[in-house]
């Protein structure tokens, strides 16, 4: 086991809305200015904001999530991706305590923990003053393992406002205040449903970040900073290692406006296990690859794409025609909709693929949210029955018109909202279809499973979804450094 020297701080705050997304980017691209080399994290299942990240630091985010991923996989991964030479900033989510259960499981403090990270704070200043230094002590008392480095001042109205907050906090915490992040007058991260507007289609992205960076700049300390992100404890384990296998089969994946949300360790993981990947654009794109083995459809945004994904006709069209021919396709959530009938939103209707046989429609309220927790309980081409998965789901589409006769619903969720009645998993031919997003770290049969089922298709074998027992699956596949 070794030891690594690695600068790196957790950004928290006491609530979700608090800030610590805006002052994490703008950080980030001030570090980055300042000749600083910024290695992104988000803690939890994220993509948009973890895709703003990596356009702010000009490199990859790494998600890091204790309710997918044992300490010992977190830690792996994360030795594997910072650098000694470099920062690793780590945005936590919603608020440092908050978790899944009273105790706080799979929360922000439980990742500062495992990395052993200093903790900078971002607090929410409006209409409170000497309260937040209640916040802050409440926070050291039930977190005496954690490393304070600090705290931010987010929404500062007045000198006045910053001095009374600022001198409460020092004086019965200890704590610094590191700077502020004044009220920004017209200025904010456009929002729609699912959270941020993506960085790939606000437009001014980068006028974004040169904005907060100015911001940051100005307002925060960040020398002190500096100096506690390399303060930061040695942390002692085994990188996570991918093998080298050369390419066997092609995979396309499709990444484009409409679907952009793919983790970075699953296109890794693919390729280590001896995927070549092919992107694709929906948009763009008149026909499929004809030596293409596998697809891997994202989720994202094909509702706001709608009309630009119906144009493209013989795309779809030849989609439909592969798909129906026997072409394995792994879909989630947004990809998942591309592959039924239609979409409906508001209160228009666009043709989509149409292999599976279901409508979609988006709602203005979320019709599934959180993590998710599943078994496989009926055959399907890349999970044996048997299979416990771990993932998340966040949609505002719900299928309707559902013709259950020509498909198989293979996933029964013990937590998560799914496709229908507490099941997800839609299964036509070799089509796999679900709300549930799975990241690689968490459940590693995702990727030996797609993989598999390319090289099962390349080479003719028609595929009895009965490969093997999950636990057979695992051996020499992954522990803790390995995939």
């Amino acid at each position: 086991m070794k030891s690594f020297y690695l600068p790196r701080l957790i950004i928290s705050a006491q609530k979700g809305g608090a800030g610590k997304t805006l002052f994490a980017l703008g950080l980030v691209a001030s570090l980055r200015e300042s000749g600083e080399k910024v290695i992104p994290f988000k803690k939890g299942p994220d993509y948009i904001d973890a895709g703003w990240l990596s356009f702010a630091a000009k490199h990859p985010c790494y998600n890091l999530d204790p309710f997918f991923m044992a300490p010992s996989v977190i830690l792996s991964s994360f030795l594997a991706h910072a650098q000694p030479q470099s920062i690793s900033i780590i945005e936590g989510n919603r608020g440092l305590l908050d978790g899944v259960d009273p105790e706080g499981s799979c929360s922000t403090a439980q990742l500062a923990r495992i990395l052993r990270a200093p903790v900078i704070l971002v607090l929410d200043c409006t209409k409170v003053t000497r309260s937040l230094a209640a916040f802050v002590k409440g926070c050291q008392v039930l977190e005496e393992d954690l490393s304070f480095g600090g705290v931010i001042l987010n929404q500062i109205v007045r000198t006045r406002h910053e001095k009374i907050i600022a001198r409460s906090i020092e004086q019965y915490t200890g704590l610094r205040v590191l700077g502020i992040m004044p009220r920004l007058k017209n200025f904010s991260l456009p929002m729609r449903h699912l959270g941020l507007l993506p960085w790939q289609e606000h437009g001014e992205g980068e006028k974004v970040i040169k904005e907060l960076s100015k911001v940051i700049s100005k307002n925060v300390d960040l020398e002190t900073i500096k100096i506690l992100a390399h303060q930061a404890v040695p942390l002692y384990g085994n990188p996570l290692s991918w093998p080298q296998n050369p390419s066997r089969v092609k995979i396309g994946v499709f990444r484009d406006q409409a679907f952009q949300f793919y983790y970075p360790e699953n296109l890794a993981a693919l390729k280590a296990l001896g995927a070549e990947i092919i992107f694709l654009n929906a948009l763009k794109d008149r026909s499929l690859p004809a030596d293409l083995d596998a697809l891997y459809i994202g989720g994202g945004f094909p509702e706001t794409q709608a009309e630009e994904l119906a144009a493209n006709k013989s795309l779809r069209e030849d989609l439909k025609i592969a798909l129906e021919e026997g072409l394995p396709a792994y879909a989630e959530c947004g990809g998942l909709m591309y592959l039924g009938r239609i979409i409906k939103w508001r209160g228009k209707t666009y043709e989509m693929v149409g292999v599976l046989p279901v409508d979609f429609e988006v709602k203005d309220r979320p019709q599934g949210h959180g993590y998710v927790r599943a078994n496989v309980i009926n055959p399907n081409p890349f999970y044996p029955v048997g299979t416990k998965i771990l993932g998340h789901e966040f949609h505002y589409s719900r299928p309707v018109n559902v013709r259950e006769e020509q498909v198989s619903l293979v996933l029964n969720l013990e937590k998560g909202h799914g496709f229908l009645r507490k099941l997800d998993g839609v299964v036509y031919r070799n089509v796999f279809g679900a709300y549930t997003h799975v990241h690689v770290l968490g459940q590693p049969l995702w990727a030996k499973g797609l993989v598999e089922a390319a090289l099962e298709w390349k080479s003719g074998q028609r595929s009895d979804w009965q490969r093997v027992s999950s636990s057979e699956f695992l051996i020499g596949t992954y522990r803790q450094t390995k995939i």
